[in-house]
């Protein structure tokens, strides 16, 4: 069974940074791609960015020039560099692990920027 545990969310004033990280536990058949996306009230859940086996990157349009997303495969880690925020980025992050077979989620943390 695989699992994701976010962390490095947090309280941030508009214009400033902050990382997330991703690890993942349980990958036995590796995975397609990895990545981070987010949900703020009222609104669906959207990809901010996503990074493949392979090591290419997708980016939403509001976050490119922003957000970085990398990996530490040696420690099944992905990263969300975020920098230049803004009170619209605001919203529950969430890791996502895709496989052929199945996607998981992580249980989510919480970017709230102020503005």
């Amino acid at each position: 069974q695989v699992q994701l545990v976010e962390s490095g969310g947090g309280l941030v004033q508009a214009g400033g940074s902050l990382r997330l990280s991703c690890t993942a536990s349980g990958i036995l058949f590796g995975f397609n791609a990895m990545g981070w996306y987010r949900q703020a009230p009222g609104k669906q859940r959207d990809l901010v960015a996503l990074i493949t086996s392979g090591g290419s990157t997708n980016y939403a349009d509001s976050v490119k020039g922003r957000f970085t997303i990398s990996r530490n495969d040696a420690k099944d880690t992905v990263y969300l560099q975020m920098n230049s925020l803004k009170p619209d980025d605001t919203a529950v992050y969430y890791c996502n692990l895709g496989q052929e077979r199945y996607t998981y989620w992580g249980q989510g943390t919480q970017v709230t920027v102020s503005s």
